[in-house]
Formats: structure tokens, sequence, C-alpha cells
């Protein structure tokens, strides 16, 4: 298998239309127009930088799997979207990746934590965001809903801050230690 590159992409430009045309399907077989609609509900610009970003993964070149994120309530929140992977390359680990891309992404944007809904006729989105370490925000014992989404959120981990060692040198004497490196 050839090795995968990961792409950025603006919606509109012609590497996104495998997954704008799968997605729709998938979308309007599962939940009928409603799925259309979805499809349909957030424009390109707001999956472009600063606050959103869309990826896809590439293989020889053409597109397998992607998905995006754009800014969600809040400065600190962002939502995924449009996660995909190519009816033709499933079960390969291609939406892990695609998470972890996002998410690497995300957290260098200055987003501390992923929002995202997914279908309730959708259990293998469900089962990736809860293997991932996505916690749901909803109870999963209880009946599924016909067509409310599931909601799912993710803290980020920040990354560990590197401090000079002007700065260690200050915290070692205002505790009253000697510096180590």
């Amino acid at each position: 298998m050839s090795e995968l590159t990961v792409a950025r992409a603006v919606l509109g430009d012609p590497l996104t239309a495998p997954l704008i045309r799968e997605l729709t399907h998938e979308y309007v077989t599962r939940y009928g127009p409603e799925g259309r609609q979805e499809m349909e509900r957030h424009g390109a610009a707001e999956f472009t930088p600063p606050d959103g970003l869309l990826l896809l993964l590439l293989r020889d070149g053409e597109p397998v799997a992607g998905g995006a994120y754009r800014r969600h309530a809040d400065e600190g929140t962002a939502e995924l979207k449009r996660m995909w992977t190519s009816a033709a390359h499933r079960r390969q680990g291609l939406g892990r990746r695609v998470l972890a891309e996002l998410e690497a992404a995300a957290g260098q944007a200055g987003y501390r934590r992923i929002f995202l809904t997914t279908g309730p006729r959708q259990p293998e989105a469900e089962a990736l965001y809860l293997a991932t370490g996505y916690t749901p925000l909803f109870d999963l014992r209880a009946p599924r809903p016909e067509l409310k989404p599931l909601p799912f959120e993710k803290h980020l981990q920040l990354p560990h801050a590197r401090t000079t060692f002007a700065q260690d040198l200050a915290a070692a004497a205002a505790a009253g230690k000697a510096p180590s490196r």
C-alpha cells in the first residue's frame, strides 16, 4: 500500500468532490432529504483558516479520507464536520488518522476543545469517537432518538510549556533552590 499524504483543501476544490459526493449519498441514504440539507448547511468559508480547516488524506494523489473543523460556540472550541472515508478504503484506520490530524491542527490553531455530533444511524462513527477518547454528551444506555444528533467532546492536551533557563533560575531562587537542567 502506498504512503498517505495530508493535504489542506477548500470545499469546491476538485479534490473535495469525492468527499462531498459520498457524504451526501451516505446522509441521504440514512436520513432522507435532511441529509442533503446538512451537507448544504455550512459553506466553504467556515472551513478555512484561521477559524477552520479541511484536510484530505491522499493516496497516490487521490483523496481517500478527510474531515474538517470550524469554530464552534466559543473561541476555544472547534467543531468537527465532514468526516469521511472513501467507501473503497474503509477498515484501514483512515478515520483515526483524520481525527488525529484534525486534532493536531486544531490544537496548533489555539483550540482546546473539540465538539462534534454524529447521527444516530451511524454506529461506526459513534464507535470511532468512543475508541479515540471522545466523551459522549448523552447517556450511552438510553435508546437512540430517531433523528437527533449525538454530541461528543474531547479536551485537547495542552502542549507542555518549555521554560527558559532564566525562568527556571527565577523560579528556583523564589523557592530557595538551585536550578537544574
